[in-house]
């Protein structure tokens, strides 16, 4: 990890105190990054880089509304083989450049029939259906042993976030968003599961990114992109091109709505 540090810290001094996950689709963001500097995954030592169409693979640092951040143009998913600490690596070289709130996205199913494709939800809390955790191992003596995980989700930058999208005119759904591995999407009998225990999301990223954000004490808002509705909730198959074709839709509201969550960070 130290390799990739080095190497970005001699491309750009941006000490970013705000982090940014785009998730499928939603990688335009980036246009709003005012006094950007671009570094390709490919081109770090050591970082991984992202297979999945819709994910870039670029960090990119800069501002935006006043604040230094760094964003990252596509992650990494346990599906892609890489291992779990792929997946999360990117969040850990984030949090030694000294990032102190994490903003992540992702594109998901709705699990609760209430949602529509469109929509944007609040993630309240989690369930990891994986069976991975990036914390199984060694401790990473930068955080404990067994982090608490009851309030993962700031309730502050919620009530936060909820403010500035009742301003924006975006209603903002609230849920608890339930991690799968993928690749395939969840079966009917997993999504009706999935709402039996209390999910109104479902998706294939996110958690293990979290858990290491809050095991490194960095606060989080978590932001799901209702793409479609999940396994037999309608009669139609489920694909990703679905996937980034809303996230297009909804993309300006999403730069709208982080945009403005920084602002009053």
């Amino acid at each position: 990890m130290n390799k990739s540090i080095e190497y970005i810290k001699s491309l750009t001094n941006v000490q970013p105190e705000i982090g940014i996950v785009l998730g499928s689709g939603l990688g335009d963001f980036g246009e709003t990054i005012e006094d950007k500097i671009v570094i390709p995954y490919k081109n770090i030592p050591e970082f991984p880089t992202s297979t999945v169409v819709g994910h870039e693979g670029s960090l990119i640092f800069g501002k935006v509304r006043g604040k230094n951040i760094v964003a990252m143009q596509g992650r990494i998913h346990f599906y892609e083989g890489q291992g779990i600490d792929k997946v999360v690596y990117p969040i850990k070289v984030m949090a030694d450049l000294g990032i102190k709130t994490l903003i992540v996205t992702n594109a998901c199913g709705g699990v609760n029939k209430e949602f529509k494709p469109g929509d944007l939800m609040l993630i309240k809390d989690h369930i990891n259906f994986s069976g991975q955790n990036p914390l199984i191992g060694p401790n990473d003596e930068k955080g404990p042993r067994f982090p608490d995980m009851t309030y993962t989700y700031s309730n502050k930058l919620r009530e936060l976030s909820k403010d500035v999208g009742e301003k924006l005119g975006i209603n903002l759904q609230e849920g608890v968003y339930m991690y799968f591995t993928g690749p395939n999407y969840e079966t009917p009998a997993e999504i009706v599961f999935a709402r039996t225990i209390g999910a109104d999301a479902a998706g294939m990223s996110t958690v293990p990114e979290v858990i290491v954000a809050r095991h490194r004490g960095i606060e989080v808002l978590g932001i799901s992109c209702i793409t479609n509705m999940a396994a037999g909730i309608l009669d139609q198959p489920l694909n990703h091109q679905e996937v980034i074709e809303v996230s297009n839709i909804i993309k300006e509201d999403f730069k709208n709505l982080v945009q403005g969550i920084i602002e009053v960070m």
